[in-house]
């Protein structure tokens, strides 16, 4: 009798246990709001975006026709309400569909960087206290700056640098200034510099569009296309420095915070 009664409520805990639990032991999120939200996060966000989820949904988030991955940057999900939400899905993905969820053995905390980084994509402008103004800013871009020599925006300017159109969705306001007053502090391999010597002796120097094995391809000042192949050169030199050139000793400060109003303000119109 008495062991009948010890097993009955050995029974009962172990069903009591399972209740709470939920009888699983799959990772879930164990906080409803993300614990992981500076700058830092958002940049680590940022990487680890484009590693585990740019193939489909682009390197910006901006959504692939291709794979029919949605654009992530409008703030609204079709399957989550909240921060919460969103790391479930990113976690589990969903069923039926082609989002299948992040690499199991991804710490929480690389999922909630992944959530801060969407998060920042949709930041309004407005709501941030900047110092500078994006109308003055603006102004400096297209004028004393000379940026949109190198520079594009919503199809205007110079393809020599990235597009900026929608830079405010990439960078937040300490970066932005960051880039602008040490431009070598980070730059993508996709805008170092080449310097090719032929057989000739001659010199052909570029952006570095497209490198592999065999061959490399640069855009000159003048953005003219070259394509080489490697074992027909003399020489070819890779310069991972920027060609952007710091606005230290050439703009005031308060042009400088002008200008990353202006860049901030770039994003894509709701």
């Amino acid at each position: 009798m008495r062991t009948s009664l010890l097993l009955g409520l050995t029974k009962t805990v172990l069903i009591a246990a399972l209740i709470v639990t939920g009888g699983t032991d799959a990772p879930v999120a164990q906080e409803t709001e993300n614990p992981f939200v500076t700058s830092v996060d958002v940049r680590m966000g940022l990487r680890l975006f484009r590693q585990q989820c740019g193939r489909c949904h682009g390197r910006d988030a901006t959504g692939n026709d291709e794979t029919g991955a949605p654009d992530l940057t409008t703030g609204t999900y079709q399957n989550a309400s909240s921060d919460a939400g969103l790391f479930k899905v990113i976690r589990e993905g969903i069923d039926n569909t082609a989002m299948i969820g992040i690499n199991p053995n991804a710490s929480d905390q690389t999922v909630w960087q992944i959530v801060a980084y969407l998060d920042s994509l949709n930041v309004d402008p407005g709501d941030v206290d900047l110092p500078g103004t994006p109308a003055t800013g603006q102004q400096v871009f297209n004028g004393k700056g000379n940026c949109s020599s190198c520079h594009m925006v919503n199809g205007e300017g110079g393809r020599l640098g990235p597009d900026l159109s929608r830079i405010g969705e990439r960078r937040d306001p300490d970066e932005l200034k960051t880039d602008l007053i040490d431009p070598n502090d980070e730059v993508n391999p996709r805008w170092w510099q080449m310097k090719v010597t032929r057989q000739d002796g001659s010199v052909v120097e570029g952006s570095r569009m497209n490198e592999d094995t065999f061959t490399l391809r640069i855009m000159d000042d003048d953005e003219n296309l070259w394509s080489f192949d490697k074992n027909r050169v003399r020489s070819s030199e890779r310069i991972e420095t920027s060609t952007m050139p710091s606005t230290e000793g050439t703009m005031t400060a308060s042009e400088v915070d002008d200008l990353v109003a202006y860049l901030f303000s770039l994003r894509k119109e709701n």
